[in-house]
């Protein structure tokens, strides 16, 4: 489903445009987030819990996807290894050896810039997700 069939679905939602927004934006929060593998769980767990609407929130979960969580968690360890003050963030690989303690071992010190550039990057892409689409909804309904 591409994405502007996506938002012609959750346009046709009859709820608030604050609900649609929240929903939204908290399936924003949560896709991505560092926790990796439970988003479909979270998001639907969080929606039950909240009241929101769980196709808009799963919509908003599945901003990340195969395609676009690369980038998005590359930039958060870009983003992470710069407010921690890391340089060096690339390290040397020796591929012949690659098993999956030798991958932790080299790659292990990734995880406190990982959880903390994606955990921004999550919050302030909530944030103006929620506003994009408050407005939007709101606009298209007059």
């Amino acid at each position: 489903m591409q994405f502007k069939e996506k938002l012609r679905q959750i346009l046709s939602v009859k709820e608030s445009p604050h609900k649609i927004a929240s929903s939204f934006s908290i399936g924003i929060l949560i896709g991505m987030s560092p926790l990796l593998g439970i988003h479909t769980f979270l998001g639907i767990a969080v929606a039950y819990l909240l009241k929101l609407n769980k196709f808009i929130t799963l919509v908003g979960v599945y901003v990340t996807n195969p395609w676009t969580i690369v980038p998005i968690y590359s930039f958060g360890i870009w983003l992470g290894a710069k407010m921690l003050h890391i340089e060096k963030i690339i390290p040397e690989i020796d591929w012949s050896h690659m098993t999956f303690s030798v991958f932790i071992k080299d790659f292990g010190y990734l995880l406190r810039p990982f959880v903390a550039g994606s955990t921004v990057i999550a919050v302030v892409s909530a944030v103006i997700s929620y506003f994009f689409i408050f407005f939007f909804v709101k606009a298209r309904r007059g």
